[in-house]
């Protein structure tokens, strides 16, 4: 099964008056389990292509199909915001999470969103505190807690949904080595027991000396790929 094919994106960007490329044309097919980093300078177009994927942004040209049957760029925002809420989990360098929430609340709230029950809730956030190595510290708000434990907070979220993708920006950007190495191993034993498709944008070479296959990005264009 194809999670995500793209034929020809582009996507440009005004800046101004003047009309600024960040994708020149990028065809790429990744296959359901592939555990993938998209790799390249500042500027090459890895975060635009990621939230293309990720149906938070549509290309100027070209289609991208996800799971076989959702056209990226025929999304309303209705559409998008359900295809994001139900299939896809993001993972920030920024962590992004919500500071008056608590550890478990913060994994929680896409749950609730969801209207999943509160069972099924307390079920899901459950293992995954546990599995995060987090159970000590559920009570506590993110700024209680150190950068590596932050992430681990983002990555059990981006999970808790049960996702197809998961689509990570450079995740590790802003942990020590052991903290990013404790994220990284747990990501890619996610990514073999549960066959869920990670897609990682990184300068980190702990990333690229974990993926399965790397897609390299030079002002907008893929230059090569390999396994």
């Amino acid at each position: 099964m194809t999670t995500i094919k793209t034929q020809n994106i582009k996507k440009s960007y005004t800046l101004g008056k003047t009309l600024v490329p960040a994708l020149n044309g990028i065809d790429l097919e990744i296959k359901k389990g592939e555990f993938t980093c998209i790799v390249g300078p500042s500027g090459s177009g890895k975060t635009t292509l990621l939230n293309i994927i990720g149906c938070l942004d549509a290309p100027t040209e070209g289609t991208a199909i996800l799971f076989e049957k959702y056209d990226v760029s025929k999304l309303n925002d209705k559409e998008a915001t359900k295809l994001r809420r139900d299939k896809i989990g993001f993972i920030f360098q920024t962590f992004n999470l919500i500071s008056v929430l608590n550890v478990y609340e913060n994994i929680e709230f896409p749950l609730i969103i969801q209207g999943v029950s509160s069972e099924e809730r307390k079920k899901r956030v459950s293992a995954l505190i546990e599995e995060v190595g987090l159970k000590e510290f559920i009570r506590h708000k993110p700024e209680e807690l150190s950068g590596g434990q932050r992430q681990m907070i983002a990555v059990a979220r981006a999970l808790v949904t049960n996702p197809e993708l998961v689509l990570a920006d450079e995740p590790t950007a802003n942990l020590d080595t052991e903290n990013g190495l404790n994220i990284l191993n747990m990501m890619k034993e996610l990514n073999e027991h549960h066959n869920v498709t990670f897609i990682f944008s990184t300068h980190d070479q702990r990333v690229i000396d974990k993926a399965k296959r790397i897609i390299y990005l030079e002002d907008g264009k893929i230059v090569r790929s390999h396994n």
